[in-house]
């Protein structure tokens, strides 16, 4: 029996077939962002106008990364008992819930709406690169430098048009809430694939077993590495703009600038990964992308203003090449899909709840010093133990048994 979602038929039905999950997997992307990068633009608003601290906003910014790794937890689970496609779908669904419930404009659903959709948000993260691995064994790394491309437009998207969503739309509230129409617009499609593998692939879900990776140090390595380098990133979306206006810029300002950042993600997202996955080894890339992340955010922040939108570009370059390269380590280094499940299943449950403490540690290390001194050498320290699990996590080697 063919496994989930395994295109069969004439050539061109195949390519039909490839050609939609493309199409979802882009769609999916897209939507695994914004419910994070819409918060930093405008959470001096929020402070504002709700009295929220300063440690109740590094709350706000870390508690979706949070639950990123929570929902990532129940991957093997879901796929398991539904298949990755009807997975994903359900992700999607909670993601779309999740942005609605914000809103209203008030703490309460705020935090609820954001704890929701990272649940959902780590479910949608943790089953792509399974169908990656699946779908396109021969291309893996130019397909997850596509989705990971079109995951950092979203990240820009949803920090660009913020405050101009604020302006137009009379408040935070229904800002951030309009983040769920693009996912409510990539459902349908999903809904398409989850019910082309529910009947041909019952059996096969069922006989699904997960590889059991919490005793192979290179697992460990890959797990991290996808959690210290997305630990980097989140704290650039939650507090890049914060940083900005303690510069002298003015929200807008701060908020176009975080985005010009953001959207530079994606093509060092496609390019670094894809041109990182045609080699057997990833080291010197990580070495190389972590050095230029460190530099150029210290420029971003205390470098001259001439210097502020070009550190800002490369530094967005960088941070999607970092995430590229954690995504791309976890499909090179397992041997097919299932273990690509359970391996991203273990680097993304359990990286992204290490990658929730980055966002909070930056906001407390703030609120104790007054000032950015202190939360950029927290920084730099994250990317130092990120790299020292790269040069691991790089290697030309395979988790599980056949390592």
């Amino acid at each position: 029996m063919k496994a989930p979602g395994t295109t069969t038929g004439t050539p061109p039905t195949r390519r039909r077939q490839t050609l939609l999950v493309a199409v979802a997997v882009l769609a999916a992307a897209f939507n695994l962002r914004p419910a994070l990068s819409s918060i930093g633009p405008l959470l001096t608003g929020i402070i504002g106008e709700t009295g929220l601290s300063a440690a109740g906003a590094a709350v706000l910014t870390t508690l979706p990364v949070l639950c990123l790794g929570l929902g990532a937890g129940l991957g093997p689970w879901i796929m398991r008992r539904i298949g990755p496609d009807a997975g994903v779908l359900a992700g999607l669904g909670a993601v779309a819930l999740g942005l609605g419930l914000r809103a209203p404009g008030s703490l309460a659903p705020l935090f609820a709406g954001c704890a929701l959709a990272g649940l959902g948000i780590g479910l949608a993260n943790v089953l792509l690169p399974v169908m990656v691995k699946r779908d396109y064994p021969a291309s893996a790394g130019r397909m997850t430098g596509l989705y990971t491309m079109t995951l950092c437009l979203g990240a820009a998207a949803g920090t660009g048009l913020s405050v101009p969503l604020r302006e137009a739309l009379g408040g935070w509230g229904p800002a951030l809430a309009v983040w769920c129409l693009p996912a409510l617009a990539a459902m349908p499609v999903w809904l398409l694939l989850a019910r082309r593998s529910t009947g041909a692939a019952a059996g096969a879900k069922a006989s699904v077993k997960p590889v059991r990776l919490r005793r192979d140090p290179l697992a460990w390595q890959v797990t991290g590495f996808m959690g210290l380098q997305s630990s980097l990133a989140y704290i650039m979306f939650g507090w890049l703009p914060a940083v900005l206006e303690a510069r002298g810029l003015n929200p807008l300002e701060a908020g176009f600038t975080a985005s010009v950042m953001i959207l530079g993600q994606a093509p060092g997202a496609l390019v670094i990964a894809t041109l990182a996955a045609r080699g057997r080894d990833q080291r010197g890339w990580i070495v190389a992308v972590l050095a230029v992340i460190v530099a150029t955010f210290l420029l971003a922040a205390f470098g001259p203003d001439i210097t502020l939108i070009p550190a800002s570009i490369v530094l967005g370059l960088a941070l999607g090449g970092v995430f590229g390269l954690g995504l791309t380590v976890i499909v090179l280094r397992a041997p097919e899909a299932i273990t690509a499940g359970s391996l991203s299943a273990m680097a993304q449950g359990i990286g992204y709840s290490l990658a929730a403490l980055g966002p909070l540690g930056f906001g407390l290390a703030h609120e104790a010093s007054g000032g950015w001194i202190l939360p950029a050498g927290l920084f730099v320290t994250i990317a130092t133990l990120a790299l020292a699990c790269g040069l691991g996590a790089g290697r030309a080697r395979h988790v599980g048994p056949r390592s």
